[in-house]
């Protein structure tokens, strides 16, 4: 195991930092956000069939770069830096996830980006509770998911349901955007009326979001980063008593407290993408088992960690910021509510706090 990313990693990095330099600085996400369509599909068709980022997780076997979590948890960050307004947890993530050893056909043609797709389930969701909502009888489902991230743009639904995982079209279903704290991510109420849904075997939904929870904590571990970053350049700059308002000693201490908090973050979240790419797509064995479970145990940990220091982080910025921090021109506001809402989805730190005891089997408390 290695928490250093390798030549072929920094390579893929250096390709989506440069198209994201180019076309999602933050001047274009906010003219993105005040726009009718916050996704940016354009950007999105670039990332997915250009540079190929849609199929790391699909095998190769269906067209796919047959990458591992790592590889994945680089795009993340990079994603997280610009606040990018992309489908890419939720579809080649998440949705991906859930189809990884079912060998369906949609695998070749997310490979391709040919397909967007989304996971039915709330973003809130915990991977350590079933999702609900929507019963299946012959077929055809019926009921409501609120908080859908990805499905306004999805041609797609993997939707759970009965035990299993169903395919339907969008079009077969009713999608009704509402509004989201993180303008970045829009989510909407998914609705199922009587839509014909075709089964796919052997998927594992449990398993999709505990993943997209531990690479989750990739994104926010970018977006702790930026605003890092950003912070230490502008306190620099800013002059305050005829000196930079860094040459303080108390903005010292507090820039040293939250870079060592960002250190920490990146060590948890390497280390989960580290452990969730030797997980396997089915377990067979004890060793099987045993990389099930040190991967779990360090997605919790990750999410529970990242979540917490990107919000601190960003909230930081936007108070040593000052004025400027609070008005709407500057994008600082973009990673704060990405911050707060990530906080929350796939499960709060709470949640995988609760889960984590349970993994490294410690005493409840009296």
């Amino acid at each position: 195991m290695t928490l250093l990313y390798t030549e072929v990693e920094e390579e893929l990095r250096a390709s989506v930092r440069d198209l994201l330099a180019d076309r999602c600085g933050s001047d274009a996400v906010l003219r993105r956000v005040e726009s009718a369509s916050p996704y940016d599909m354009d950007l999105w068709k670039t990332l997915s069939r250009e540079i190929g980022v849609a199929g790391l997780l699909v095998p190769e076997e269906y067209g796919g770069a047959g990458a591992s979590a790592r590889e994945v948890a680089v795009v993340l960050e990079e994603l997280g830096r610009a606040v990018a307004p992309v489908p890419f947890l939720t579809s080649s993530v998440l949705a991906t996830s859930a189809l990884i050893g079912t060998g369906d056909e949609l695998l070749g043609r997310l490979a391709a980006g040919e397909v967007t797709v989304a996971l039915a389930v709330s973003f809130a969701a915990s991977p350590y509770r079933p999702a609900g909502g929507v019963t299946v009888r012959d077929g055809v489902l019926s009921g409501q998911v609120r908080a859908v991230a990805g499905a306004d743009v999805a041609d797609v639904l993997l939707v759970p349901a009965g035990g299993g995982l169903y395919a339907v079209d969008t079009a077969d279903a009713t999608v009704e955007a509402v509004a989201s704290l993180d303008l970045t991510r829009p989510v909407a109420t998914v609705t199922l009326s009587s839509a014909p849904g075709r089964e796919i075997a052997g998927a594992d939904v449990r398993r999709a979001l505990v993943t997209g929870a531990g690479l989750l904590a990739s994104e926010q571990l970018g977006v702790a980063e930026w605003c890092l970053g950003t912070t230490l350049a502008y306190i620099k700059e800013r002059h305050q008593f005829a000196r930079p308002v860094g040459s303080f000693q108390a903005i010292k201490h507090r820039m040293a407290d939250l870079w060592l908090d960002v250190v920490r973050a990146r060590a948890a979240a390497r280390n989960a993408a580290d452990l969730l790419a030797a997980v396997p797509h089915m377990a067979t064995d004890a060793a099987d088992a045993a990389a099930v479970e040190a991967g779990e145990l360090a997605a919790a940990v990750a999410k529970s960690w990242c979540s917490e220091v990107a919000l601190r982080v960003a909230e930081e910025a936007v108070q040593l910021h000052g004025g400027i921090g609070m008005t709407w021109e500057h994008p600082v506001h973009l990673y704060l509510k990405r911050a707060k809402s990530t906080e929350i989805a796939l499960g709060t730190p709470g949640a995988h706090r609760d889960a984590l005891a349970v993994l490294a089997d410690l005493p409840a408390p009296a």
